[in-house]
C-alpha cells in the first residue's frame, strides 16, 4: 500500500474548503490501495462557451486528485506540501452534462517527486481525458511558498 496515512472520504473532502476545488464542486468519492477518485459536475462552472467540458477544468480535476493523493504518501503531512510542477492533459472526447470522474494512480512515488497518471471518464465510463501530473514535495519549514 502506498498510503502513509489513513484515508477517509471526510478527510479527503476536508481539503476542499475555501478553494477552487470547492468552487468547482469536486468531491472525493472513492479510494483503494493505489488510487483516489473524485467526481466533478459538468455545468456552468466547468464548461467552455460551447457548452463542452473545459480542458482547464479537466486539468484542475487531474491536479486535484494527484496532489491530494501525494499528500497521503508523505510521512509528515503537516510539514510537506505537494506542489504540482508539471501537468499535461490529452482531451480525447467531449462531455456536455452529468459528471466526470478522475482517478489518480501512481507512476512513481519517490522521496521528493511523485508522478501520477490520471484518467478522467464520464458516467458511461468513456475515457474523456488522460493526464500526467508531476508533484514536487516541498518542506514547508525550509521553503517560502
Amino acid at each position: 500500500m502506498i498510503w502513509k496515512h489513513k484515508l477517509d472520504l471526510d478527510i479527503l473532502n476536508s481539503f476542499r474548503s475555501n478553494t477552487l476545488v470547492e468552487h468547482m464542486d469536486i468531491e472525493f468519492i472513492d479510494y483503494g490501495e493505489d488510487f483516489i477518485t473524485a467526481k466533478m459536475p459538468v455545468d456552468h462552472r466547468t464548461v467552455q462557451p460551447y457548452g463542452l467540458l473545459h480542458g482547464g477544468a479537466s486539468a484542475a480535476l487531474a491536479e486535484t486528485v494527484g496532489s491530494v493523493a501525494s499528500s497521503f504518501c508523505v510521512e509528515d503531512i503537516m510539514e510537506t506540501a505537494p506542489v504540482g510542477i508539471e501537468i499535461n492533459a490529452s482531451h480525447l472526447s467531449s462531455v456536455k452534462k452529468g459528471f466526470v470522474f478522475g482517478t489518480a494512480r501512481p507512476a512513481r512515488i519517490g522521496s521528493s517527486i511523485h508522478v501520477w497518471n490520471i484518467e478522467i471518464r464520464d458516467e458511461q465510463k468513456k475515457l474523456i481525458c488522460v493526464s500526467r501530473l508531476t508533484v514536487a514535495l516541498v518542506n514547508l519549514n525550509k521553503t517560502k511558498l
